[in-house]
């Protein structure tokens, strides 16, 4: 297991100006953190990663949804953004050395169209497609469902499971956020328990979004679901700040819900892994895929 930040709490592009918050990072405990993809080239991932090797921080990477790259639009050329656009955040992790790269980029935040079976089966024909892209630079995908609020495409383990089914694909997975579990599953050791085979990633969050363990999430039981399925992947903490209007505005964060970003990552990455610890040890036996040698 290892424990990461996502940066969004920062910023949406990672940046020289943000390697002062790598290195406190590193020294509060943390195994690595999440970069953001927006924009840049090879030449600008290329210095973050510089820097995350100077630092010995290990990385993964998150992607949102893009209204005019939308993998599920009945138009083949949206669909083909789509592709293309994965294709520049798969390279770009490839380059960061990144072994995951998760996010919602299945749909944009629309309304449902009512053709949630027809848009299953183009997400699925986009992301066979994109899967292989990741599995030439050694890159795993991670998709993630989102609460009902968010979302009508993918809202639950079990939803998020069956498309993971349909691609059928060896480096295409699913990662469980606990802020939208905590909204959609009525029982997280079950429904960790049915995904364990096909979970690759994991974001802790709070269900205020805030500090991790200030809240009502059920971590007892999800840290000890995790174990006992043996999963040994990132717990990534993910949080999010007024200091970015757009970014807050998207993210329903109308109060401080912390004093300080640094009393995320602090105490955030104590009680990560006071919990693990408390869950005892893992399960000797998982399906799951191992990604300790993923960066």
């Amino acid at each position: 297991m290892r424990v990461g930040m996502n940066l969004l709490l920062w910023t949406m592009h990672v940046t020289e100006a943000h390697f002062p918050v790598l290195a406190r990072l590193k020294q509060v405990g943390f195994d690595g953190v999440e970069v953001p993809l927006s924009h840049g080239d090879g030449t600008h991932y290329r210095a973050v990663r510089r820097e995350l090797d100077n630092l010995g921080l290990a990385c993964t990477t998150a992607l949102v949804e893009d209204p005019v790259a939308n993998a599920i639009s009945p138009d083949p050329a949206v669909r083909k953004a789509a592709v293309e656009r994965q294709r520049w955040a798969i390279e770009m992790t490839a380059v960061l050395g990144g072994g995951i790269l998760n996010g919602e980029f299945h749909t944009p935040r629309l309304p449902p169209t009512g053709q949630v079976e027809e848009e299953r089966m183009r997400a699925a024909d986009v992301f066979r497609q994109t899967a292989e892209i990741a599995r030439l630079v050694g890159v795993h995908l991670a998709i993630e469902y989102l609460n009902r609020f968010e979302s009508y495409f993918l809202t639950t383990a079990a939803d998020t499971r069956s498309l993971v089914k349909r691609v059928d694909h060896s480096n295409f997975g699913m990662m469980y956020d606990t802020f939208h579990a905590h909204i959609e599953e009525k029982d997280p050791t079950a429904a960790i328990a049915a995904a364990a085979e096909d979970l690759i990633h994991v974001h802790i969050s709070e269900n205020d979004r805030g500090i991790p363990g200030t809240g009502q999430v059920r971590w007892s039981e999800t840290f000890g679901a995790l174990r006992r399925v043996g999963y040994d992947g990132w717990l990534t903490i993910e949080s999010f700040s007024r200091a970015m209007p757009d970014l807050a505005a998207a993210m329903r964060i109308w109060r401080d819900v912390f004093p300080e970003p640094d009393d995320v990552s602090t105490q955030g990455v104590r009680f990560i892994r006071k919990q693990w610890a408390a869950a005892g040890e893992p399960a000797q036996a998982s399906s799951q895929l191992d990604l300790r040698q993923t960066r």
